[in-house]
């Protein structure tokens, strides 16, 4: 765009009558205004164009460039009014810095300006530069300066890695260009020149620490565009080292001095457009300085850019993946110039080299740590040798160097049917996966280098895979391969302590390569859309026979891909008392092999979504579910002893154990009263207890028991009162307005009125609740609710109070009401699923009430934003809810409920 300032300011050689020429004090309140209309109306329309498509690049560089009209109009206004112009032209120059420096200008960048001078009329140049800062400022400019002599710039340089890094990035603004020229000068022969590998390293570990900071993944749910990695930062980190290795100022020159092919220089332009149009797109929907992609910024990007849902992926998911295989491409391109720049060492390295590099097999070499080779040609002559490097890079523990990394990128389009189908080949895959260390870093560098999702080209269907919300951290390709790394770590005995069962059961796998596909390849199907499992397990044949997998084998990975909900699904969203349903999933799971390698490939798949996503209560419900599924598949006959004989047992065991402390008849009344599922689901001593509260409940009308369980991350609140229309409902308001959580619930309720309800307690941060205030207050509560005194719904609203807080944006999802009618003999089970809010089991339990239902089981499962509880529930005669329209009401008025603000 061409940017016409002079019709915007007046005439610097204006006469002013009398007065002659007015100075640029006099005529500041009218450049202020002009320029204040000059930037607003040209940036309308660089807007107009980015709104019409117009790419990152041609914004930021009209931006700069209208930027740069202003600022040289500022300072020849200036110049023209200071006597003896001609000798401030000779000692001043104004130069840009940055990525000002760059031309790179996003909407609200910052712009950083040097004032450079020669040493002389310092009182003159400080003149210039507060009449230039305080113009800008007072435009509402975000602007950084310095002030330097080139001696000032090569004795900082020396010292401050900054300010040497801001010299390689300056472009000439006005004033005096030869003193501009003789910066480049020295910078190029002092400051290029000396300690370019001390710079390079320096370079190297600020963006580790970078890194350390904004993210060490490409993959992160908001990443920074900026400073994480795969941002812009890495691009210019990049040309940076390039500029101080090869001596150049312009890209194209690397090109020139065969550094860099013309493609490569188009992928680094190429992403940085990409990454400018979000950057531009970001600060003119922030109308602010931004580099966040926070949830809510992604949805705007995503629309802006052009992404539309569809049946298989939303808008915001397809964008971030385009997002991440971008990110992915900006790293790779750091590690291209890297690679170059190590590369370029001096004749006696090379020599040195030569003579310290060892064999290691089949023309492998390892050179200081680093699997090398000694030329291209050597794979291209047999493309197995690719998977070969893996393997002896694996086996001898070394990385692969940064040229031997180059080697296997230009070399993938080798890896095609043939390769895959190849003995030699997956041999070598086999032989990675078999061993006992180093296999997660092996396939995460197949991963890096575009490698594995060659050879396994299914996996690529989940390369960069976003779900749009807070509970899965990474990308689906990414969590694969950590579900595979915490699998090695139970081999490894990491989790020894900690999961000692879990750790033992890992051992007794017999094909330890089967479930290391098996969480490999656990969520394939995400690329295809909802129902995954189905859609995963269904690749797997045609994977298994590539990779000449036995058919047994195949059907076992098939069977794991299919089924790896499963156990997660039972043991938190169902009743684990139910025996029915236990005997159904033993003959569904068919052999101990299974239930073993099924229960590893749930604890690996949770937890790899995340740091706090595997806790002590999930950990024990999956230890409930397996012990119990294990059992009835090792007796065989899939059936449990008569309940009557059970029954009777365990009435007998409480007996004995309470016998000196109650009257028998007293004792025989109160076991008499509880249901058969009741004395099934807990053992003698806990029924034990649960009949001393019960009993004590004769003198009193609320009676609670508080037992901590710190290992495991919450306390058990027992409570025990007389039947009430709509109980539970009660005490999940009192507890949510005190700021409790309920992870789990099992209300139990006696014939002769008596309830006596169990929930699973913790803090809303996961923490066990020890204060004792609080559960003193929690009491008083719910004393004074079941007493009629204090309406439980005022107490939940106390504590949803507005805040003034804006609370930051979370991906959103539609409420959805499933019902179950097969899974239980004896309940309607809803399943539930929603994002979490303050009193949301309240309401829920509250509704089930109005609707005349009965809560017999509650199981409730908080994944960071998103809700999944569980309710067993019967009507007032004792029934399962078969009537259509009832189901349909009870869905409705759920939902009603759930979604009111």
């Amino acid at each position: 765009m061409n940017f016409d300032i002079d019709c915007f300011f007046p005439d610097e050689n204006q006469d002013y009558g009398d007065s002659g020429k007015a100075s640029f004090e006099e005529k500041r309140p009218l450049y202020l205004a002009a320029g204040k209309h000059f930037l607003e109306l040209y940036g309308k329309d660089i807007f107009a164009a980015h709104l019409g498509g117009a790419s990152g690049e041609w914004v930021a560089r009209n931006i700069s460039v209208l930027t740069d009209t202003l600022i040289r109009k500022l300072f020849r206004s200036i110049a023209s009014d200071l006597n003896r112009m001609s000798r401030s032209r000779e000692s001043i120059t104004l130069v840009a810095t940055g990525g000002y420096g760059r031309g790179e200008m996003n909407p609200y960048s910052d712009i950083d300006l040097m004032f450079l001078y020669s040493g002389r009329d310092s009182r003159r140049v400080e003149d210039v530069a507060n009449k230039i800062l305080y113009f800008l400022w007072d435009m509402k400019l975000d602007v950084g300066y310095s002030v330097r002599t080139i001696s000032d710039c090569i004795e900082m340089a020396a010292s401050d890695m900054t300010v040497k890094t801001a010299l390689l990035d300056t472009r000439f603004l006005a004033g005096n260009r030869a003193l501009f020229n003789e910066l480049r000068k020295i910078t190029l022969s002092h400051l290029m020149t000396k300690g370019s590998d001390a710079f390079i390293r320096q370079k190297v570990s600020e963006l580790e620490q970078r890194r350390e900071k904004y993210g060490s993944s490409v993959y992160l749910l908001e990443p920074n565009i900026k400073e994480g990695e795969g941002g812009l930062r890495d691009l210019h980190t990049a040309l940076w080292v390039a500029k101080v290795k090869f001596k150049v100022y312009d890209p194209r020159e690397l090109v020139m001095k065969g550094v860099l092919l013309e493609s490569d220089l188009e992928t680094y332009y190429s992403q940085l457009s990409y990454l400018w149009r979000i950057r531009n797109e970001l600060h003119y929907y922030s109308g602010r300085k931004n580099d966040q992609l926070t949830f809510d910024a992604q949805n705007d990007v995503a629309a802006f850019l052009g992404y539309k849902n569809s049946c298989k992926v939303l808008a915001v998911e397809e964008f971030m993946r385009d997002y991440y295989i971008h990110a992915t491409k900006v790293e790779q391109f750091w590690s291209l110039i890297i690679s170059k720049c190590l590369s370029h060492e001096d004749t006696t390295q090379k020599i040195l080299g030569y003579f310290t590099r060892r064999p290691i097999g089949e023309g492998f070499f390892a050179l200081r740590g680093e699997l090398t080779v000694h030329s291209e040609e050597f794979i291209r002559q047999d493309p197995s040798r690719l998977m070969k490097i893996f393997e002896y890079a694996h086996k001898h523990g070394i990385s692969l160097s940064m040229q031997t990394r180059e080697v296997v990128r230009r070399n993938l389009y080798l890896v095609n049917d043939k390769f895959r189908r190849n003995k030699e080949v997956n041999q070598s895959f086999f032989n990675i996966l078999r061993s006992r260390k180093g296999v997660a870093e092996t396939l995460r560098m197949m991963h890096y280098l575009g490698f594995l999702i060659r050879f396994i080209p299914e996996f690529e269907r989940v390369y960069c895979k976003v779900q749009h919300d807070l509970y899965h951290i990474y990308t689906v390709d990414t969590h694969s391969l950590f579900a595979v790394e915490e699998l090695v770590k139970l081999w490894n005995g990491d989790y020894r302590e900690r999961l000692p069962l879990l750790t033992g059961l890992s051992g007794e796998i017999d094909k330890r390569e089967l479930l290391l596909l098996a969480a490999l390849l656990h969520d394939v199907g995400k690329g295809e859309g909802s129902g995954h499992a189905e859609k995963g397990a269904a690749m797997v044949p045609t994977i298994a026979r590539r990779l000449g997998l036995s058919r047994e084998d195949g059907e076992r990975l098939e069977f794991l891909v299919r089924n790896h909900l499963l156990f997660a699904h039972i043991a938190q969203r169902r009743d684990l008392h139910d025996e029915k349903m236990i005997v159904q999933v033993a003959r569904q799971l068919g052999n101990s092999e299974n239930v073993k390698m099924l229960y590893l490939l749930t604890f690996a798949d949770i937890k790899a979504v995340g740091p706090d996503v595997w806790t002590e209560w999930k950990a024990l419900l999956l230890q409930e579910l397996y012990e119990k599924v294990f059992s009835v598949i090792e007796r065989g006959d899939f059936k449990f002893e008569a309940r009557s004989e059970r029954v009777k047992k365990v009435k007998r065991k409480v007996l004995d154990i309470l016998d000196t402390e109650y009257p028998v008849a007293q004792i025989k009344d109160e076991l008499k009263a509880l249901s058969v599922r009741h004395l099934l689901s807990n053992p003698p001593e806990v029924l034990s207890d649960h009949v001393r509260m019960l009993l004590s409940l004769s003198g009193a009308k609320f009676v609670s028991k508080v037992d901590h369980e710190p290992d495991k991350g919450y306390s058990n609140y027992s409570i025990c009162t007389l039947d009430l229309h709509g109980l539970f409902s009660m005490i999940t308001g009192v507890m949510a307005a005190n700021g409790m959580n309920i992870l789990g619930a099992q209300i139990h309720t006696s014939t002769n009125g008596k309830v006596l309800d169990v929930l699973q307690v913790n803090s809303p941060q996961g923490f066990v609740i020890t204060d004792e205030n609080r559960w003193q207050k929690l009491d008083e509560d719910m004393r004074t609710v079941l007493q009629g005194k204090l309406k439980v719904k005022s107490l939940v609203e106390k504590r949803r109070r507005p805040t003034f807080l804006a609370e930051k944006p979370k991906p959103r999802f539609p409420t959805t009401v499933e019902i179950d009618n097969e899974v239980s003999d004896d309940y309607t089970v809803l399943d539930i699923f929603t994002h979490d809010k303050i009193g949301l089991l309240y309401r829920i339990t509250s509704t089930l009430t109005g609707l005349g239902l009965y809560i017999g089981v509650s199981k409730i499962s908080t994944k960071v934003d998103q809700v999944a509880d569980v309710f067993y529930v019967r009507d007032i005669f004792g029934h399962k809810i078969v009537d259509v329209n009832k189901l349909e009401e009870i869905k409705r008025k759920l939902l009603q409920a759930i979604d009111q603000e």
